[in-house]
């Protein structure tokens, strides 16, 4: 098995995986778009190889294997970071509700005080 086969086979995996979670609504578009778009990256360097030596020559790496580690760790640093953004809004969120639920909770109290 060649190594572009086994890489296609493994973006075309995760892509196909990614959509059924969406599909099963256990992912949502927003958190799977940047997935979607490195897998799709993936298939089609996989697909084109001739890519990967045409970009690893004009950022000036020496060698391929060189740039696909780097493109690699910079694709997981851009994907934490965006789930961490992702993580804070969501905190945000839950202490806006904490905050709204306590303060349902108090008007609810103080209405059962005056009944």
């Amino acid at each position: 098995m060649s190594i572009s086969l086994l890489a296609f086979l493994l973006a075309f995996f995760v892509f196909i995986f990614v959509v059924e979670l969406i599909r099963r609504e256990r992912l949502t578009f927003k958190y799977a778009f940047a997935w979607l778009f490195f897998a799709l990256a993936g298939i089609l360097f996989a697909l084109f190889p001739q890519w990967i030596f045409s970009l690893s020559a004009f950022f000036g790496f020496a060698l391929p294997s060189n740039f696909i580690f780097f493109a690699l760790l910079g694709t997981f640093i851009f994907l934490s970071l965006l789930l961490t953004v992702f993580l804070c809004q969501q905190n945000k969120r839950n202490d806006r509700m904490a905050q709204r639920i306590g303060l349902l909770e108090l008007e609810i109290e103080t209405l059962k005080d005056r009944t």
